[in-house]
């Protein structure tokens, strides 16, 4: 169950005001130096925006009483660092030509 709740918080929620229609469409939000190409830390900060909304008390970590309700136990806690680690290990398998960076083919490509 954490692991699927780390994994939920990869995927970012966009609002209807801002609407992704394409996967370059999708590169170009998260590319913030816009060179094409999404690096490692541009990956792990667009998609850690879930966790920082949760994270009401801003102390990097998130207690039970932050994470969502899932009808089962009390979660373990989350620390950010944590998080980012998942996020780091979710962009090593989607960079499948191991150049450290992610294209928009493989942005758009589940990880392996």
């Amino acid at each position: 169950m954490r692991r699927w709740f780390a994994i939920a918080l990869c995927f970012p929620l966009l609002s209807a005001a801002q609407p992704v229609a394409s996967t370059g469409d999708y590169l170009s939000r998260m590319d913030g130096d816009q060179d094409g190409k999404i690096s490692l830390l541009e990956y792990q900060d667009w998609l850690s925006y879930a966790f920082d909304a949760m994270d009401a008390n801003r102390d990097g970590l998130l207690d039970a009483q932050e994470q969502p309700a899932s009808g089962r136990s009390a979660r373990a806690a989350l620390s950010r660092e944590q998080h980012r680690l998942t996020l780091a290990e979710r962009f090593g398998k989607q960079d499948r030509n191991r150049d450290g960076w992610l294209d928009a083919r493989e942005l758009a490509s589940p990880p392996q």
